[in-house]
C-alpha cells in the first residue's frame, strides 16, 4: 500500500528542526490509507487524542516500505516516535532493530496472531488486499486472474511495486499462492505484465486513475478502497478466482509500534494506547472502513456489515510473515527478472 512520501498537515516541522526533547509533541511516521476519506479515521482520533491530552500530533506519511527507510536512515538521530506500516515491512523494522518493546493498555483483548511475541508491534487495524475495477465501463467484475490476460486490458492495469508498496508486496504473495508456487506466480505475473501500464510507487493513487477510466482494474485494500469509494464512485471492489476454483485473501494489517530512541517516546506510548483503546476501536469499521483488533469490540455499523459480506466466499490464509521476510529480497530480484523478460 503504498509508497507516496507526504508531509501531512500544516503542523509538521522539518525533521531538523525537531528538539531532542518536547513535552508536547509526538511524531507518527504512517503508511497511507488511514488518513483517506473525509472524516478520516486518524483525522478523528489525532484530533482527539492531542485535545485529550494537549500532545500535538506531528504526522509523516510515506510508503510501507517508505517509512521504515526513513527510521532507518535517522537511526543516527530518530525523529520518529511511533511507526504504522503493513507487512512484512513492520516485521523487517523489527528485525532491523527500529522498534521498542512495550505492552499497550488493552494488550490482553488483541489475539496472539495479531501482534509480536517480543512485543514490539500490534495489529492496529486488520485489512484485505484485493483488487478495483471501473463499474462504469466494465459490466461486471473480471472473474478469474486468467481474465486479466485478456488483450482488452492492455496499457488498462496497473498495481503497485512489490518490495516498495505493501499492496503490491500483498499482490505478489498472493499470486504465489493462488497459482500454488512462486513459479507459477511468477509466470503468471510475466504475462499479466503485457497488459500492466508500467510500476507504480503508490497503491492510493491508483485509484483515482481507475475511477475516471484511464485504468480499467488496479490492485488496492477494502479499507484504503472503502474509504476512497465516496470520492470516486465508479469503483468496486473484488476478488478474483484462481485456478484451484478459489477466491483467496490473507490479512494485511496495519501495524503500530514504538520506534526505539525516539525523542518523546513517553508520548509515543501515550498515541499508542490511545489509538488501541477500545474507544478508538470503536470507530474503524465506520469510518477507517476496515476491521477492529480488539476482542471487546463488537461493531454492528452498516460498513462491517459491507465488508464482511465483500469477504464471503473468500478463503482466508495466513502467510508466515517470517518466512516472507527472510525470501522478500530474493522474491522481489526473481519478480523483477520475471518481468523484465531477462
Amino acid at each position: 500500500m503504498k509508497t507516496r512520501l507526504a508531509l501531512v498537515a500544516a503542523c509538521l516541522l522539518a525533521a531538523s528542526a525537531m528538539p531532542v526533547e518536547a513535552a508536547g509533541i509526538v511524531t507518527l511516521y504512517s503508511a497511507d490509507g488511514l488518513h483517506d476519506g473525509d472524516p478520516s479515521w486518524f483525522g478523528n482520533q489525532l484530533a482527539a487524542f492531542s485535545k485529550k491530552t494537549g500532545i500535538k500530533v506531528q504526522y509523516v506519511e510515506a510508503g510501507s516500505s517508505g517509512v521504515v527507510d526513513r527510521i532507518a536512515k535517522e537511526k543516527s538521530n530518530t525523529q520518529a516516535d511511533v511507526l504504522v506500516t503493513l507487512p512484512p515491512f513492520m516485521q523487517k523494522a523489527a528485525a532491523d532493530g527500529l522498534l521498542a518493546a512495550y505492552t499497550p493498555a488493552g494488550a490482553d483483548k488483541i489475539a496472539s496472531r495479531d501482534k509480536d511475541a517480543g512485543g514490539r508491534f500490534y495489529a492496529m487495524v486488520n485489512n484485505y488486499p484485493n483488487f478495483i475495477y471501473n463499474a462504469a465501463i466494465l459490466k461486471k467484475a473480471p472473474a478469474t486472474y486468467e481474465d486479466l490476460l485478456n488483450p482488452k486490458f492492455k496499457q488498462k492495469i496497473q498495481y503497485s511495486t512489490p518490495g516498495q508498496a505493501g499492496d503490491g508486496t500483498a499482490l505478489m504473495l498472493q499470486a504465489f499462492h493462488a497459482f500454488g508456487s512462486k513459479e507459477k506466480g511468477l509466470a503468471y505475473l510475466k504475462k499479466l505484465q503485457v497488459n500492466n501500464l508500467g510500476p507504480s510507487a503508490s497503491t492510493g493513487k491508483l485509484t483515482a486513475l481507475v475511477n475516471k477510466g484511464e485504468l480499467y482494474v488496479a490492485n488496492g485494500d477494502m479499507q484504503m478502497n472503502m474509504s476512497q469509494s465516496a470520492d470516486n464512485p465508479n469503483i468496486k471492489i473484488f476478488f478474483p478466482t484462481g485456478p484451484n476454483g478459489k477466491k483467496t485473501a490473507f490479512a494485511l494489517p496495519y501495524y503500530i509500534a514504538l520506534v526505539k530512541g525516539g525523542p518523546n517516546t513517553d508520548n509515543g506510548k501515550k498515541l499508542i494506547d490511545f489509538l488501541l483503546s477500545k474507544d478508538a476501536q470503536g470507530e474503524v469499521s465506520s469510518v477507517a472502513q476496515g476491521f477492529p483488533v480488539r476482542s471487546d469490540v463488537k461493531p454492528d455499523d452498516d460498513n462491517f456489515k459491507k465488508l464482511n459480506a465483500m469477504l464471503k466466499g473468500v478463503e482466508i490464509w495466513s502467510p508466515d510473515w517470517s518466512k516472507v521476510l527472510g525470501s522478500l529480497k530474493e522474491d522481489v530480484a526473481a519478480y523483477n527478472q520475471a518481468i523484465s523478460g531477462n
